[in-house]
């Protein structure tokens, strides 16, 4: 495995298959080689993650220092820290996408 595939701490990642498929996440915990365990801070919070299989994810470059740094201090993340890390990605790419035409 290259390094692009290893998961990271507060990495994006997005959904590919399940019924959250389309959808972006953060990953708050690497449970092993294959899951890792996402959060979003809506649908799903910190406190009620998803277990997900890394073959269900498109791992993004994207790593979140916000979200990595509240959980090496205290542990946790708030979910309000996460929607702001997905949303600080998510939105240009968006507009990228419909100044294109897509």
């Amino acid at each position: 495995m290259d390094s692009v595939n290893i998961p990271q701490l507060g990495q994006l990642v997005r959904i590919i298959r399940g019924k959250d498929s389309g959808k972006y996440a953060v990953i708050i915990s690497v449970e092993d080689q294959r899951f890792v365990w996402i959060a979003d801070g809506d649908k799903r919070k910190f406190d009620q993650p998803k277990k997900k299989n890394l073959i269900h994810l498109e791992l993004l470059q994207t790593i979140s220092s916000e979200v990595v740094d509240s959980l090496k201090e205290s542990g946790r993340v708030t979910n309000g820290k996460l929607r702001f890390a997905l949303k600080k990605y998510v939105d240009p790419m968006n507009s990228e996408a419909h100044e294109k035409g897509e």
